[in-house]
């Protein structure tokens, strides 16, 4: 039985992709900070899903809980980060800005790292994180979490360069969602909405392929190339 590890699946396409896992004979091990929400997730599925509370933002026990949670699954083959937080911010108040810092950076590289430490030794492995569209470019509203989503993806890159350089079969999936109906979901007037379950079976499809790169949903991989590409005059625009 493949085994996986979900950091933040208490709700969006975290917890959709724990269900789908769990359909495809996962034995899933899921963390978060809300326990009583882990704790309902267990209890729908006691022979296949173990729980962790836990915040990424407390590095001091992270790699303890991350180690409990893989001896209680008995290994691990796939790493899935969803953990993430964003806010609006154009008073660029530093504490709103801090907080998404602590969980999108540190809270990610801590995990991300762990992780591929695991896989190494362990010499296979997959690691998927949840970056964003939104980490192709700069925004005015919402400077920490675009830049945060820029760390990711730039770090995720540096994650498969380093496993190949290893020449260990460890894979790094980049998912990068345009907008998902989830609370992740910034701003009004949003277009191109996913369903969160469609979301999670175009992940898992991604997954399976084993993807560097993938946009959800995808669509999405034209506005990733245009933003690459539109010069910052226009991006004073939005």
């Amino acid at each position: 039985m493949k085994k996986a590890i979900i950091i933040g699946a208490t709700s969006g396409i975290g917890k959709s992709l724990c269900e789908l896992l769990i359909q495809q004979g996962y034995l899933v091990g899921i963390t978060g900070r809300r326990i009583d929400l882990l704790q309902s997730i267990q209890l729908q599925h006691p022979d296949t899903v173990y729980c962790q509370p836990m915040d990424v933002q407390d590095l001091s026990t992270l790699v303890a809980k991350c180690d409990q949670l893989v001896s209680q699954l008995g290994g691990m083959d796939l790493l899935v980060i969803s953990s993430g937080v964003g806010e609006i911010n154009k008073e660029l108040d530093f504490e709103v800005e801090n907080n998404t810092i602590r969980t999108n950076v540190q809270g990610f590289t801590a995990v991300a790292d762990w992780g591929m430490n695991y896989f190494k030794k362990q010499g296979v492995g997959h690691l998927v994180n949840f970056s964003s569209i939104a980490g192709l470019r700069g925004n005015g509203d919402a400077p920490a979490y675009f830049a945060s989503k820029a760390f990711q993806i730039n770090y995720l890159e540096g994650l498969r360069l380093n496993a190949y350089k290893s020449g260990l079969t460890i894979y790094v999936t980049d998912v990068r969602p345009g907008f998902v109906d989830t609370a992740m979901a910034l701003g009004d007037g949003l277009f191109w909405v996913a369903p969160v379950e469609k979301a999670a079976k175009q992940i898992f499809t991604a997954m399976q392929r084993k993807k560097k790169v993938v946009y959800i949903s995808k669509r999405w991989a034209s506005i990733g190339y245009a933003l690459k590409v539109i010069p910052y005059r226009f991006l004073k625009w939005f």
